[in-house]
């Protein structure tokens, strides 16, 4: 029975800079249970694919906790990085996680055996890197503005792409059909490229660039059905675009405004209808995008959430 329940779950976490981490019931708003996070603030969470686990990325290290017990204390921990975990995300059968730091490196480490299986050196300070869908690649992007494929087979780095130099590139999200890749910068610029398979080689055309805030995009997050995308900002807003031709052009058709200070993570439920956001103002928030409003406020942390992690998916 227990089973069951965990396994049509809704898993949400947040955590920030008051060096806790929050699980929350969604609807109502209730805080379920509070986990301290002794050694840094957290920078990212990641919800393992069967629920069981959450990853906090902190400074230098990501600790794993369980969802399902009561345990305040970590279950293992991946020591390696010498700076901000800045980005985490697991493969889909929950077997290898990934991270970037402002250490300059991407590493990919087993969650059975915490060890470094890869390191990549990039040399600049990691902002984000994400999994391809088909698990082979991974997309990462950086502090001098680069955004990186890096083939998991080959070993390698296989594309690189610099739209803007010496603009720091802050995030980066992919279609989950591998059809697209979007990357967001600090000039509050996105862009879309469209991602093509030729034989084995992955051949990215460069089809939108568009100025979509004043200040810093902290975030963007490309929607479970590749219709939205959502983009976080230094404004204190989200907005969110639509993929309505389907062609890679995207269109504003709402703003959420109601966060007081800036945004900087957001995550889209699994059937795309809601977005949950988290902020300096010290709450998260979640949203109706059918009406643009916020239906519940999740108000507890003491400093800014700046991370947020959402698993609704039925197993």
């Amino acid at each position: 029975m227990e089973q069951q329940s965990a396994s049509t779950e809704v898993v949400l976490a947040t955590a920030g800079y008051d060096h806790t981490i929050r699980f929350w019931e969604a609807l109502s708003g209730i805080c379920l249970r509070t986990v301290q996070h002794p050694d840094s603030q957290v920078n990212r969470l990641a919800i393992s694919p069967d629920k069981r686990y959450l990853a906090a990325a902190g400074n230098p290290h990501v600790r794993l906790y369980e969802v399902q017990t009561n345990n305040p204390n970590p279950v293992a921990s991946f020591d390696g990085h010498t700076g901000n975990v800045t980005a985490i995300a697991y493969q889909s059968a929950g077997r290898w996680i990934v991270t970037g730091s402002e250490d300059g490196t991407i590493k990919i480490w087993d969650v059975r055996a915490p060890g470094v299986q890869r390191d990549y050196e990039l040399k600049v300070p990691v902002n984000d890197v994400i999994i391809h869908p088909n698990q082979g690649e991974l997309v990462s992007c950086d502090q001098s503005g680069s955004i990186k494929v890096w083939d998991l087979s080959e070993n390698l780095c296989t594309h690189e792409l610099l739209p803007e130099e010496d603009v720091p590139a802050r995030s980066v999200s992919m279609a989950a059909d591998g059809s697209m890749l979007i990357c967001s910068n600090n000039k509050g610029n996105f862009y879309v490229w469209k991602m093509k398979e030729k034989g084995d080689l992955t051949e990215l055309e460069a089809v939108q660039k568009v100025n979509a805030h004043s200040k810093y995009i902290t975030k963007c997050v490309l929607s479970p059905d590749t219709k939205s995308l959502a983009t976080c900002s230094a404004d204190n807003t989200v907005k969110i675009w639509e993929n309505l031709n389907n062609d890679g052009q995207f269109s504003l058709t709402k703003k959420l405004i109601g966060h007081q200070r800036w945004v900087w993570d957001c995550s889209f439920s699994a059937d795309s209808a809601y977005l949950i956001t988290g902020s300096s103002d010290h709450t998260a928030r979640l949203w109706d995008l059918n009406t643009s409003e916020t239906i519940r406020t999740y108000n507890g942390h003491q400093k800014a959430v700046v991370c947020v992690a959402l698993h609704d998916v039925s197993l």
